[in-house]
């Protein structure tokens, strides 16, 4: 199907509604017209791909919305995408507190990579592996030790183990999935990393016209324990890794590498590979990276209980002897917090680069730079997320799905129908971060309206159902990683190939049966029974006991 007939085929639906939108509208009374821009925009990201173009439709279908389906409300909805809604987008203190955090953390991933504090963990690693388990272990300690960003993780650990997993004979497609399914999930759920500022941003502008008093690095912190499909693949990669046994297509692929037989690819050096790998003149020292990043961890938890603290004794609402540290951390002004962390990491990353003589002054800002140019495409997503999210918040979208489905589908549900649609369009698109940015917007405020009790200013949160808010945030995170797992067309999928030196389809086609066996047990034995209630604690034990007992059954290990 061409641009030109989707374009007419929903220039159609606009002539068809014409006149039913009056620019200035109530919200309400928008109906079932409040739901094209996130229908425009997942519709258009799975038809060509590309999530930039789509959240742009989503936008302007807003905006024309908004000034009423006619030929003049075309022509100001179409200048308001930028005039107004990216303006605002980008003007808001908020939001730019989430850019500048977002940057800093680039940067200093990009001097610890070229400084050799990265090269330098990997090797404090490498010494302890004999045999292909450990080598298997060490590939995946490795993910976890690189947890701040998911592309950094995917090139050093990739490029740098491969050539200790080929002595070890453990097969290419196996380094593809250690390296994969370590560096999103891992990534998605850490305290402090560049997906963090991503997600800040996307859920603290949903709940901003909701009067919600809850932080939005509170909601986050609250959602990782219903991260359900990251947390389990991530004990299903150890699993793997542990016990040496396989099913299914990779259990094949290991077989042939013990029997000599490596299924290999040339890992090309390309342009991402080599702004994140030290000059070869650089001795790699793991306290490069190991003192800027522990540094960005303690700073950030220290703003944090201060904020928090300060907040709440300002407030004045609890008195000092009953303060707990979940009121602290409730109360604590996490951009602030993200703020002062990633610029101490960044001072320290490049004073401890120029004072030891590692880099030069010029090198490590030009290193900076080149981290913190990595972020652009995040800032692109995200800036147009926002400025989508206004335009739903405007037409009344979340309201109107609330009144649509209540009395038809129960709230118990909506973190797996979450999961499922974010799932979906990751596998679709190939971006994980798009899928974020698209549904995010519209899931927070759904999932708030749900739990509500009461209507208008009177309208107060029922305590007892915000895990449902909780695990609707971590479904569009879980569901986005898994659909990016199982995506042929997948940014990190492809990543975690070139790095590994696997062909790609091989890749694919052998992590898919793991992804979609943790997928399975993260929605049947978590998401759905935590949304009626069951403890998320016991959800990830019997989903846990579960996946390793299934690969004692039926997984086997390899006997040369």
């Amino acid at each position: 199907m061409s641009f030109m007939r989707i374009g007419m085929a929903i220039s159609a639906v606009f002539l068809v509604t014409n006149g039913a939108v009056a620019a200035g509208g109530d919200p309400d009374h928008y109906g079932w017209v409040s739901i094209l821009p996130p229908l425009v925009a997942i519709a258009m990201a799975l038809i060509t791909r590309q999530v930039i173009p789509s959240l742009f439709l989503g936008i302007f279908t807003g905006a024309w919305a908004l000034n009423g389906f006619t030929l003049v409300g075309f022509g100001l909805g179409f200048l308001e995408v930028a005039q107004k809604y990216i303006k605002n987008a980008l003007s808001d203190p908020d939001h730019a507190a989430i850019i500048i955090f977002s940057l800093m953390i680039g940067g200093t991933v990009g001097v610890v990579n070229r400084n050799g504090g990265m090269a330098g963990i990997v090797n404090s690693i490498i010494g302890w592996i004999s045999n292909p388990q450990r080598a298997q272990v060490g590939t995946a300690t490795m993910g976890l030790a690189i947890f701040f960003d998911d592309y950094a993780n995917t090139l050093v650990v990739g490029n740098t183990m491969r050539s200790v997993t080929d002595k070890m004979k453990v097969s290419r497609e196996k380094l593809a999935y250690l390296v994969d399914s370590t560096a999103a999930p891992v990534a998605c759920i850490a305290l402090v990393t560049t997906w963090v500022g991503f997600e800040l941003g996307l859920i603290g502008d949903a709940i901003k016209p909701l009067g919600i008093s809850e932080t939005p690095y509170s909601i986050f912190l609250n959602s990782i324990a219903y991260a359900f499909y990251p947390i389990l693949a991530l004990f299903f990669v150890y699993v793997v890794a542990s016990t040496g046994k396989d099913f299914g297509p990779m259990y094949k692929a290991e077989a042939a590498a013990r029997a000599g037989q490596m299924k290999a690819t040339e890992s090309t050096q390309n342009a991402d590979m080599e702004a994140v790998m030290p000059e070869s003149h650089i001795e790699p020292k793991a306290l490069n990276a190991a003192i800027p990043i522990g540094a960005l961890v303690i700073t950030v938890l220290v703003s944090l209980y201060f904020t928090g603290y300060a907040n709440v004794l300002s407030d004045g609402k609890i008195p000092v002897d009953d303060i707990t540290l979940k009121d602290i951390i409730g109360a604590a002004d996490s951009y602030k917090a993200l703020m002062w962390s990633t610029l101490v990491s960044s001072v320290i990353a490049i004073g401890m680069s120029v004072g030891r003589k590692v880099l030069t002054m010029e090198g490590a800002l030009n290193a900076w730079v080149s981290g913190a140019k990595g972020m652009m495409m995040a800032f692109m997503i995200l800036v147009m997320a926002w400025a989508l999210a206004a335009t739903t918040n405007d037409l009344g979208t979340a309201n109107y799905l609330v009144s649509a489905l209540s009395g038809e589908m129960p709230y118990q549900i909506i973190p797996t129908l979450v999961f499922l649609l974010a799932a979906i369009t990751a596998f679709s698109t190939g971006t994980s971060w798009g899928t974020m940015g698209i549904l995010m917007p519209l899931v927070v405020p759904l999932a708030f309206a749900f739990i509500q009790v009461g209507t208008g200013d009177g309208a107060a949160v029922d305590a007892s159902k915000m895990h449902i808010v909780y695990s609707s945030v971590a479904c569009v995170l879980a569901g986005a990683v898994w659909g990016d797992h199982c995506s042929p067309i997948s940014d990190t999928t492809i990543l975690s190939s070139l790095a590994s030196g696997c062909d790609h389809i091989e890749h694919v086609r052998t992590q898919m049966p793991y992804a979609l066996t943790v997928g399975a047990a993260a929605v049947f034995l978590g998401t759905l029974p935590a949304g009626y209630g069951m403890p998320w604690w016991l959800g990830l034990s019997v989903g846990a006991g579960l996946l390793y007992g299934l690969m004692q059954l039926v997984g086997k290990k390899q006997t040369a």
